[in-house]
């Protein structure tokens, strides 16, 4: 089945050859360039920018269409609400703004195994490790975010298919039951997961604080 969001699809195009870490400053920048432009042509711009990054990584349109529809609604509804508030203009900036950042998103995990990101940030953050900090512990951080939300999305999708086989499409609670019990056991096998590689250890490890001994009262 076809996650709905950017998971790494296999291939041998010019993006899925740069390296993880450079791909993944790329990003960085091209997001805060991003942020900075308030004008729709340039955001246009962008737009097609990532768009030719989609044809570059041979990214199928039926692909494309189906990690961005859930987007696409939601943009929809945010332009409306933004048009009401603040006009056209500034409305088309604001969903413009956020469709470039997280296609370009997408686009960057769809061509960049979750390993090399991880591996990248442990090497690029390792002097870091003289000021105390764990790079380790970082890019496992960063490599559980983005798995975290393609597994949300690919146990969304899952739940939506068995509530049209069960013919209970209009039923709220025929989603959100099973969606928030594969989510609950999905939650319990990463906490198993990371304390299998020993995460959390250093927390139970921390000396403990003495106890404290009360005072006795000058009127006693």
């Amino acid at each position: 089945m076809s996650s709905p969001l950017g998971l790494y699809q296999p291939g041998d195009s010019p993006l899925h050859r740069i390296p993880a870490g450079g791909k993944f400053l790329g990003l960085i920048a091209f997001a805060t360039v991003i942020v900075v432009f308030d004008e729709p042509v340039p955001l246009a711009l962008g737009a097609v920018a990532v768009l030719i990054g989609f044809v570059t990584a041979r990214i199928g349109p039926g692909r494309v269409f189906r990690m961005m529809r859930l987007l696409l609604v939601l943009l929809a509804a945010v332009f409306a609400l933004q048009w009401w508030l603040i006009g056209p203009e500034s409305a088309t900036v604001v969903c413009l703004r956020l469709l470039v950042a997280i296609s370009a998103a997408n686009l960057f995990t769809l061509t960049t195994r979750i390993g090399d990101l991880v591996s990248a940030i442990e090497r690029g953050l390792s002097p870091a490790r003289r000021l105390g900090l764990r790079p380790e512990l970082l890019g496992l951080l960063v490599g559980l975010t983005v798995q975290a939300v393609g597994a949300l999305s690919t146990i969304a999708e899952q739940t939506r298919q068995a509530q049209r086989a069960r013919n209970a499409t209009r039923s709220v609670s025929a989603f959100a039951v099973p969606f928030l019990v594969r989510t609950l056991r999905h939650a319990d096998e990463l906490g198993e997961a990371l304390a299998a590689r020993g995460v959390g250890e250093t927390a139970s490890e921390e000396p403990e604080r003495p106890e404290h001994t009360p005072t006795r009262g000058g009127g006693d």
